[in-house]
Formats: C-alpha cells, sequence, structure tokens
C-alpha cells in the first residue's frame, strides 16, 4: 500500500531532533556522486522542472523530488517518491514543500553543530520568511542561543518573525540593517535575497571566528553573500561541493573577482563524517554554503513517513501503481 502524506500531515509528524539526527546518519555514509548524482534541470518558455534522486545506505528507502516552477504564476509544486530498495514498491508519495524548508534548516543546524564555537550563540537572521524561522527553530533543538537579531526590508516582517517565534524561548531583536543585526553576532544566518541580487552579507561587516550560513544563493543568476565573505573564509562547507563551486552565484562572482575557492572548500560528508576537523581556531571564518541535495530530501522525508506509520497517519492511494517483473 502507497501512503500519501500532504503537506499538513507533513507538518504534524516532524520533528526538528530526528530530522537533524537523520541527517547526520546519512552524511555520515559518506554520500557520494554514483548513488546521489548531480540534479538535472529542464527549463521550457514558461516552466522549469528540477529532479533531485538518490539510493542511501540500505535499508532506507530510495527516492527522488521533483520541483515543478511556473514563474509567470508564481507557483511552485514539490513531490517527493519513495521506493523500497529491495522490491522497488513505491511506498509512499509525499508533499514536498515544507519538507524542503525543513531539511534545509536541519542539514544548517547539523553543519552549525559542527562548525561553530562551544559557547551559546550569538545569532543573526538577514530575512524573516520561513526558512529563516525554521532555522532558529532547528539550531534551537541542537544549540544553545543567546539571542537572536533579525533583519528584514520590511519592519512588519520583522515584528512577524519575533511572533511566530515566540515559543523559542530566545530573545528576539529586530535591526535596522543588515550590518546592525551582524555587529557582535558569532553565527549568521542568510536566509533571504535582496530583489535586485544584491548579496545581502557583506564580508567587512564580519568579526573574527564567525561561522556563516548561506542558503540564498543555488542559482548562476542568483546572489545572497559578497566576494570578501568568501575570500575572508578559512573553510567553505558545500553540501554539494561541485554545485557550489560551479552553478551558485556567489562563486561564479567570486571566481570573476579572482578569488579561489575550490582549494578551501569540504563536503558536508567530509565533516560529518570526521574526515575533516572543521574549525581549526578560533578566529576561523567558517562559511557553510547550501544547495540542496536528495541526500537532504529523503533522509527527512522517510523519517517523516516512518513517524506518520507509527502513528497511522496517511492516506492510501486509491489505485496501485505495480512494480513489474523485468
Amino acid at each position: 500500500m502507497t501512503v500519501v502524506l500532504d503537506d499538513d500531515t507533513v507538518r504534524s509528524v516532524f520533528d526538528w531532533p530526528s530530522a537533524v539526527g537523520a541527517l547526520r546518519e546519512a552524511y555520515a555514509a559518506a554520500p557520494d556522486g554514483v548513488r546521489f548524482p548531480a540534479r538535472t534541470m529542464a527549463r521550457g518558455e514558461q516552466g522549469w522542472l528540477r529532479t533531485l534522486g538518490g539510493v542511501p545506505a540500505k535499508p532506507a528507502a530510495m527516492g527522488l523530488k521533483v520541483i515543478a516552477a511556473a514563474p509567470v504564476a508564481g507557483q511552485v509544486s514539490y513531490l517527493i517518491a519513495l521506493f523500497d530498495q529491495e522490491t522497488a514498491a513505491l511506498v509512499a508519495l509525499l508533499d514536498g514543500h515544507s519538507i524542503t524548508g525543513f531539511r534545509t534548516a536541519a542539514t544548517s543546524a547539523l553543519a552549525v553543530d559542527l562548525l561553530a564555537g562551544p559557547d551559546p550563540l550569538r545569532v543573526a537572521v538577514i530575512g524573516s520568511g520561513f526558512e529563516a524561522r525554521n532555522h532558529v527553530r532547528a539550531l534551537a533543538a541542537v544549540r544553545e542561543l543567546e539571542a537572536v537579531r533579525v533583519y528584514s526590508p520590511s519592519p512588519a516582517g520583522r515584528s512577524r518573525f519575533g511572533v511566530a517565534l515566540a515559543d523559542v524561548a530566545v530573545p528576539m531583536v529586530a535591526a535596522d540593517s543588515a550590518q546592525a543585526a551582524v555587529a557582535g553576532a558569532s553565527l549568521v544566518i542568510c536566509a533571504a535575497r535582496s530583489r535586485d541580487e544584491t548579496p545581502t552579507l557583506q564580508g567587512e561587516w564580519l568579526g573574527p571566528g564567525v561561522t556563516v550560513v548561506s542558503i540564498g544563493s543555488t542559482l548562476p543568476e542568483q546572489r545572497e553573500v559578497d566576494a570578501t565573505v568568501l575570500d575572508r573564509a578559512d573553510l567553505v562547507v558545500a553540501d554539494v561541493v561541485d554545485e557550489v563551486l560551479e552553478d551558485t552565484g556567489d562563486l561564479i562572482a567570486a571566481r570573476q573577482a579572482g578569488i579561489e575557492v575550490g582549494p578551501k572548500t569540504i563536503a558536508l560528508a567530509d565533516l560529518v563524517g570526521g574526515r575533516h576537523p572543521g574549525r581549526t581556531g578560533p578566529d576561523d571564518l567558517l562559511l557553510y554554503k547550501s544547495v540542496g541535495s536528495a541526500v537532504q530530501d529523503l533522509a527527512v522525508a522517510a523519517m517523516c513517513a516512518r513517524n506518520a506509520a507509527r502513528l497511522g497517519l496517511g492516506a492510501a492511494l486509491p489505485v496501485e501503481l505495480r512494480a513489474v517483473q523485468k
């Protein structure tokens, strides 16, 4: 029986500690390009279609995520399909909207837990939307937060951010500028791009020892952090190294400015698996750069499917999509 989980069900069965734990286990298995090949991107005149697929270490389900976008309509759909590795049976179909935001923040929290210093974190958040709020919740599940300072261009957005996170027992402060938010922070979360793709974080604002998380520049035309951030970084940790280096606007701009980032870039899997120490000194400036991957989608989707099965939630697909003998 194939189970279908809509977005409301996904939200009801999700929890941050389990998600971070599932991702830690997935990345410790050293995902590679054979089991997790590069994503594909198909572009048409009116829409685009992106697919991410993979085969995790057994016994986890294999699967894929499909993102369909109609930019003119301002609409995006997310679908995740999970298959049993031994039988090829379709186990679950999940609305991937919330999973996409959850897995991004949970993976960032995993990276921060391994990269940031041991003290309570003074967090600056650039952006106040879905991803920004998710990152605070994910971080609060793995580390002690001393305070959170948020900036977005809209005062109303900053106010909504604090209201939405009122249950996270951490002081929330609205800043009047991105630079003011970053001042004195030990961790900077970049979770929003500007409308004209001008970088929202300037490297000259950062003090020594800061950890930076950048999640918003995933395509060549997108910008989030300026070239100085990448020049100053002692280490760059990427969830998908080739895509981060070759296909993101921030890294393309750095390369055009004569900054060579490749030699100081490592895979998140090597950090999680203990093959690289990460931070080697208190003054290191470290950057985690994310484009998202099937490793993350499948780990979190499978966790949600397990929780739903345990709780008896989800709807049975009304028709059977059978695996066939070949």
